[in-house]
């Protein structure tokens, strides 16, 4: 399942990237030094920690991994009711919202609908 996690990271790496595409102001004021820079953090920052039941995936604001915030979550083992795999959305730092899964890695459903800000 790290193969297909690593996916969905990618789409949020690309969607970020085509999103600071569509920014050409920023890039004016800024340089292009600068809107480089942010999208080397960005996609840095952004990991897939595994925990007991889920994969948390935290898109980290520096490089010191210190300031993070929760995308969302990939279900290891399924349970009553969601399979292995499903992407669920954030409700909170350590736990998913259990009302719907948004997607599932394993059978590529909903991955493409993922936004560099999580899982939706």
């Amino acid at each position: 399942m790290k193969e297909q996690i690593e996916i969905v990271l990618e789409v949020m790496r690309e969607n970020y990237r085509q999103r600071n595409k569509r920014t050409q102001e920023h890039t004016m004021i800024m340089g292009e030094d600068w809107l480089k820079e942010r999208e080397d953090d960005f996609c840095n920052g952004l990991v897939a920690v595994e925990h007991r039941r889920y994969w948390k995936i935290i898109s980290y604001e520096d490089s010191k991994m210190f300031h993070g915030s929760v995308a969302g979550f990939i279900v290891k083992a399924g349970d009553k009711k969601f399979k292995e795999g499903d992407m669920l959305k954030a409700s909170g730092w350590s736990a998913p919202a259990r009302n719907y899964a948004r997607g599932n890695v394993l059978d590529g459903r909903g991955v493409a609908d993922t936004q560099w800000t999580g899982i939706m």
